[in-house]
């Protein structure tokens, strides 16, 4: 077992406010739905990483989510902290606190529900990464990043000052973590799902059984 916590920041797959870029080419409910596939996809990840513990970060109306009674079946395994501040890079800092405070202050590993073909292995291979190094990070092939560890989530706090969702988010990421005189170490690269053009190459890294896979199969995508 690692002593890691693994943390997940997500928001309801609710249509018409779940992947937005996705749903002008697909639709809000087709959109929404995908969204919720890949969320399902990363919990079970994480489910199955050996790690001491996991947590979601969650935001939005679950009750008007699709596949919501899947999600709320799914997140009984894990300990569910609500989301807080005023933008995303705030939010980001306090989950981190959060997870560590209810956690007993254990190194915590974030990704997001973009990335369903992330495994428990390479989860895994993030929390080991942490007995070496301050931080872990992977970067996102659109500029961004899709997991952050630090072995203090105190080390999280400079995400503040990071422009989000910009291309170059990772890279200023990384400086905002080496500036505050962390190690890090980098992790695999991911793409992540933002638009039609990402779904080919992320299915394609997804398990046969993966429910991404069938969703855009069955959207036709």
């Amino acid at each position: 077992m690692i002593e890691a916590s693994v943390l997940v920041v997500a928001k309801a797959p609710v249509a018409g406010l779940a992947k937005t870029r996705l749903a002008a080419s697909v639709g809000d409910a087709t959109a929404a739905d995908i969204a919720a596939a890949a969320l399902l996809d990363t919990l079970d990840a994480v489910a199955a990483t050996p790690v001491t513990a996991r947590v979601v970060a969650f935001t939005g109306d679950l009750d008007q989510a699709h596949r919501a009674d899947e999600i709320r079946s799914r997140l009984a395994d894990f300990v569910v902290i609500e989301q807080r501040g005023a933008d995303f890079a705030a939010r980001l800092a306090n989950a981190h606190a959060d997870t560590a405070a209810a956690t007993s202050g254990l190194p915590v590993v974030q990704v997001g529900m973009d990335t369903p073909q992330v495994s428990a292995e390479l989860l895994g291979r993030c929390a080991t990464g942490l007995a070496t190094a301050d931080a872990v990070l992977g970067m996102a092939r659109d500029g961004g990043w899709w997991v952050l560890g630090v072995t203090d989530a105190a080390a999280a706090e400079c995400l503040r000052d990071v422009p989000m969702s910009a291309p170059d988010t990772g890279e200023l990421t990384l400086k905002a973590l080496q500036h505050s005189g962390l190690g890090v170490k980098l992790v695999d690269e991911l793409t992540d799902v933002d638009t039609i053009d990402d779904v080919a190459a992320v299915r394609a890294a997804c398990p046969p059984g993966s429910l991404f896979r069938r969703a855009t199969e069955e959207a036709g995508i």
